[in-house]
Order: structure tokens, then sequence, then C-alpha cells
């Protein structure tokens, strides 16, 4: 009887585990998509110095996170995010204001696909 609380126990700690996980990446993933999308507006309005420091933040705080994501997500997803932040940040000193807008929009989108495939639902689990 002993084992069966010992299993539940751990089994409780790695469903905790995992909502507070789920419930992390949420906020870090919306905090990076708020940087982008007031980057993308500076970028419409000319600003490009603006976007070039909001982009700036975003990678600073992805990177910062660079374990962590490591870690618990898949290592491509991550790869791709990366390059994403590389493609961005170019087309910000290029000042190329067509391209920049769809890669950011793409690297958005990755960066909300991240938090959506962490989600504890049916689709997920099965």
């Amino acid at each position: 009887m002993k084992r069966l609380w010992i299993a539940c126990g751990i089994l409780a700690l790695v469903f905790a585990a995992t909502l507070y996980n789920t419930h992390y990446l949420s906020g870090f993933t919306n905090e990076l998509t708020t940087l982008l999308t007031r980057a993308e507006i500076g970028a419409e309005d000319g600003d490009w110095e603006t976007a070039g420091e909001l982009t700036r933040q975003a990678v600073e705080n992805w990177d910062r996170h660079a374990v962590y994501l490591h870690v618990l997500l898949r290592h491509t997803e991550v790869d791709d995010v990366n390059t994403s932040f590389r493609e961005v940040r170019e087309f910000i000193n290029c000042q190329e204001g067509g391209e920049y807008s769809a890669a950011n929009a793409r690297l958005i989108a990755q960066i909300e696909l991240l938090y959506e495939a962490e989600q504890l639902t049916l689709k997920n689990v099965l």
C-alpha cells in the first residue's frame, strides 16, 4: 500500500510540474509576442530604432531562458525561433519593411505555437 501512495505522490508532483510549466510558458510567450507586436507597430511607423530596441529586448529575454527552453521543449522548435530572431534583426538593420513584417509575423506565430504545443488539451495528449 505504501508503494501505491508513493507512486500517486510522484504522479501528482509530475502533473503539478506540468501545469506550472504551461502557466510559466504562457506568461513568457505572451511577453515576447507583446514586445514583437510593439516592434512591428514601430516599424510600420518608420521608427526602426524602437523596432530594433524592442526586438533586442525580446532576444535578451529569450536568451535568458535558453537553458529552460532547451530542457523542456523540442530543440528543433527552439532552434527555429533562434533562426527567426536572427532573420528579423537583419531585416530591421536593412530596414526592409515588407520582409520584416512577414518575418516578424512568422516569429510571433512560432512563439505562440511553443505555448500551444505545451497546453494540456486532448489534442496534445492524444
